[in-house]
Order: C-alpha cells, then sequence, then structure tokens
C-alpha cells in the first residue's frame, strides 16, 4: 500500500477578488465540461452531444470562429493536448481516447482496467515522456448520476497511470469521485480533486516520498473538478458549486441513509446555484488568488483555464463557454 502524509493546508476566504461578470460566447456548445487551449491559443472542448469543438476568440474576446474537429461517439469530459499534437480526450462512456485534430479521427488508448470496462474516465494529464494519469470519478454511477455518488460519498473513484506501450495501472483507489488531475510544475506529483471530499491531493512521483500520497489543500469552499495549470505554474481550479451544509449532513449519516438520500435527489434534480469560484493554488498548496462572483449568468462552472490576460470557463450544464475579463 502507498504510505500517506498528513501535510495540507486548509482554505481560508481570505483576500477573495471580484470575478468579472462572464461574457458568454459559442452558445451552439452545449456541456462543455473542460476548456484548454491548444499550442495557437484556441479554445478546446467537448459537448454532450460528443462533438470536439475547437473554438477561436477574437482580440474583444468575442467567437471569431467555432469548428467542430472530431466526434467520439460518447461524452467528452476532460482533454487536453499531447506533446505529440494529438488531443487526449477522457470520455464518459468510451473511456480515454487520442483525437487526430487534423483529421479527427479517434482511437482508444485504454476501455478497461484490470479486466474491467472503463466508464465515467473524467481527467487526464500528460508528462513530459508521454505518460498519461487520468481519472475515474465513480465505478458506481454514470455520468448523469454524478450527483448520487457525491450524496452516497461511495468513495470510488481512481487515479490511473498509463505508460508509454503499457497497460493502465492504478495508482490511487477509494477516492471521493476523483476529478480534476494535473502534474506539478517539475512533475514532481500530480495533483488529484475529490469533488466529494472538498479536497486536492498529491500523489508523489519523485524524490524522498514516492509512491506516497498527502493532501496539497484541504476544506475547500466549494467541490472542486477540473485542474489546469496556469502561465507562473499555479494549479487553476474551479469550484462546480459552493459548499452546501446538506450535503456534510448527508455524508455524516449511515451508507443506507447516504443511499436513501442519492435517491431522493435523483428524482428531484436541484438548480444549480448562481455562485461562480476560482482558485490558483501554488504547488505548496498556498492561495495564490481566490476569485468569486455570487450573482452569475453563467452557474455551476466546472473548469477554468487562462487565456492571456483573461480567464474562461466550462460548464457541464450551461450552453457556451464564459470569458471573464
Amino acid at each position: 500500500m502507498p504510505r500517506r502524509h498528513r501535510s495540507s493546508t486548509a482554505v481560508a476566504d481570505g483576500t477573495v477578488e471580484p470575478l468579472p461578470r462572464p461574457r458568454i460566447v459559442a452558445r451552439d456548445v452545449r456541456g462543455p465540461e473542460h476548456v484548454a487551449l491548444d499550442g495557437a491559443g484556441r479554445i478546446l472542448t467537448g459537448s454532450a452531444d460528443g462533438a470536439i469543438w475547437r473554438l477561436t476568440l477574437s482580440e474583444t474576446a468575442g467567437l471569431a470562429r467555432a469548428e467542430v474537429i472530431a466526434e467520439t461517439g460518447g461524452r467528452p469530459l476532460g482533454l487536453v493536448p499531447s506533446p505529440d499534437g494529438g488531443l487526449l480526450v477522457c470520455d464518459a462512456r468510451r473511456g480515454l481516447l487520442r483525437v487526430d485534430p487534423r483529421g479527427g479521427t479517434v482511437g482508444v488508448l485504454a476501455d478497461e482496467v484490470e479486466g474491467v470496462p472503463l466508464r465515467f474516465c473524467s481527467n487526464v494529464a500528460t508528462s513530459a515522456d508521454g505518460t498519461l494519469y487520468f481519472t475515474v470519478s465513480s465505478r458506481r454511477y454514470a455520468l448523469e448520476d454524478w450527483l448520487s455518488d457525491i450524496l452516497e460519498d461511495t468513495g470510488t473513484g481512481r487515479l490511473l497511470r498509463l505508460r508509454p506501450g503499457g497497460e493502465p495501472e492504478v495508482l490511487r483507489d477509494g477516492l471521493r469521485f476523483a476529478n480534476g488531475v494535473a502534474l506539478a510544475p517539475d512533475e514532481s506529483f500530480v495533483a488529484v480533486a475529490e469533488s466529494g471530499a472538498r479536497r486536492i491531493g498529491r500523489h508523489w512521483l519523485t524524490g524522498p516520498r514516492t509512491g506516497s500520497d498527502d493532501t496539497l489543500v484541504a476544506d475547500l469552499p466549494g467541490y472542486p473538478d477540473n485542474l489546469s495549470r496556469g502561465t507562473d505554474g499555479v494549479f487553476w481550479v474551479a469550484l462546480a458549486g459552493p459548499r452546501e451544509p446538506i450535503v456534510d449532513a448527508v455524508h455524516h449519516a449511515s451508507p443506507a441513509l447516504r443511499r436513501v438520500a442519492s435517491t431522493a435527489v435523483s428524482r428531484v434534480r436541484p438548480h444549480p446555484r448562481p455562485t461562480v469560484r476560482v482558485l490558483a493554488i501554488r504547488p505548496d498548496g498556498s492561495v495564490a488568488r481566490h476569485l468569486l462572483r455570487r450573482r452569475s449568468p453563467y452557474r455551476m462552472a466546472t473548469s477554468v483555464c487562462e487565456h492571456g490576460p483573461r480567464l474562461v470557463l466550462g460548464s457541464l450544464l450551461e450552453r457556451g463557454i464564459a470569458v471573464c475579463g
């Protein structure tokens, strides 16, 4: 079993900056859960119908061009350009994919782990040597029932590694809705967001703590979703919603009561709150920036990335991406 350490930093409100009012563009893109940039500064995202979009913004942050570059045939979530010019995509229904942005071809890199079909593949990061680190959010629920997994607190999420030419291997198990994943600037560790636990963990890849796990930041004021790396080495994280006392209460209940709560919620979907919050976290766990908008026209921001001086947000539920700044 990997060794575990208890190092962690809790997030206090501290200095909170106002998040600029989001400007929503590319409304034809439905449910752009994750946003990332390619080498030319264009925005890449997936939509609920399985399309992979490439969006070009104008100098004034308007939409200059929108094009579909591939169709996965599933539901793309996290994506990131790979060093070989391809695009890595976590598809909640098909597994870990590689997309060729030039021809639109889609190949499967991994669709099972230890003989079990790979489902609810969530986010991926790639290292300099081509090793891939990716998450599975839940092995009990599908994407459509993500809230049931959060409430039941199944702890069935995983962090996996795929070396070039190898097979997927489990690095961490028992994660509470594993979500965003990103490598440290020096690739000494991989950071993993656990939405259900409101924390970001670390799995050490190099140095004296190799193979051990600890916590980068804990007690987040909401539920962390996707991670991205900023230009100065920070981890940007979008909080999909503010902390809910009722969720805390359910988590302290018995497993049977948690299952009852998850079943009830699956029948009555609550509306997402209009609060958008993103944080920039340094590799030592300290908070570099904390931005908040309480009455946002764009809700349930599940991802954030830098785009020059601006931030771009994606959402599992909204139509279009949001440009802030």
